[in-house]
């Protein structure tokens, strides 16, 4: 398929309303499990235990009454979010505002970009899907056997480097865009006060755990240690260990669960 027919095909498919609903969904969806994370975290600096990540706020939410009819909405909002994000790449930015489909000179770091939220997405959502099917893993048992079996080799140990500086380099992305304020530029019309304060925050508490987690897996990866690049789970117990670290980790948490809350404004007022 050429890339004009590709064109087409995400034209005609971010036209349409009910694919734009699905889509914003899957933000709401988004914020429903960076809320959850963030209390995981809590639980954590309140000395109970758990997997404060993706996989973790999965697990809650298959542990509830109909945990696995909202996985299923949970797995549906970010495919979908997913597909939005591949027609990003193939149109351009806001595919639904049609204000990039006359011409093409969207750089190719952001679609990019749009390729690798697509695939998080897509990761997530399968990830949802095991969950509500009762075969869903903790992702960090998952990453710390691929990590043990990457390390072995030197080939093995370069990928999950440059992963790590990969990690290091998103999370520096999102500090940059919580202080800048760039994500206003994500919202239709102004942006009060209060939004504002909750991007801020929650774009920087996300970006330093990325960034915590990425340097994480160098750090481990340089010290064979494969408990260590477990991903955020292991960014969030390490801050537990440090000084004040029951302190921190309730910031840690304020500031996911603030990034939760900005993805369900974003569900609502984001630019498609």
């Amino acid at each position: 398929m050429t890339h004009k027919s590709l064109h087409g095909v995400a034209d005609r498919a971010t036209d349409s309303d009910a694919f734009e609903y699905t889509a914003r969904a899957g933000f709401a969806v988004s914020g429903v499990l960076h809320l959850l994370v963030g209390y995981l975290i809590l639980r954590i600096a309140l000395g109970s235990g758990g997997n404060a990540d993706q996989s973790g706020a999965l697990a809650t939410l298959a542990q509830r009454t109909g945990g696995a009819v909202l996985l299923w909405v949970v797995a549906a909002g970010l495919f979908a979010l997913g597909l939005w994000r591949v027609a990003e790449a193939v149109v351009g930015p806001r595919p639904g505002e049609g204000s990039r489909r006359a011409d093409d000179d969207t750089p190719a770091w952001k679609r990019a970009k749009s390729l690798g939220l697509a695939v998080v997405n897509f990761a997530i959502a399968f990830s949802a899907a095991r969950f509500a099917m009762g075969s869903g893993q903790q992702s960090a048992q998952q990453n710390a056997g691929l990590s043990a079996q990457m390390m072995q080799s030197g080939w093995g140990k370069a990928v999950l480097v440059a992963v790590g500086l990969g990690l290091i380099g998103v999370g520096g992305y999102h500090v940059y865009k919580g202080v800048t304020k760039r994500f206003c530029k994500d919202l239709r019309g102004g942006v009060g006060s209060g939004v504002s304060a909750v991007g801020i925050t929650g774009y920087a508490a996300k970006g330093l755990a990325l960034a915590g987690a990425g340097l994480l897996v160098v750090v481990a990866t340089l010290q064979a240690d494969p408990s260590k690049a477990t991903g955020l789970d292991a960014a969030v117990k390490a801050l537990g260990e440090a000084p004040f670290g029951q302190f921190l980790l309730v910031l840690a948490a304020v500031g996911i669960a603030a990034f939760g809350i900005y993805n369900f404004v974003r569900a609502r007022f984001g630019r498609m």
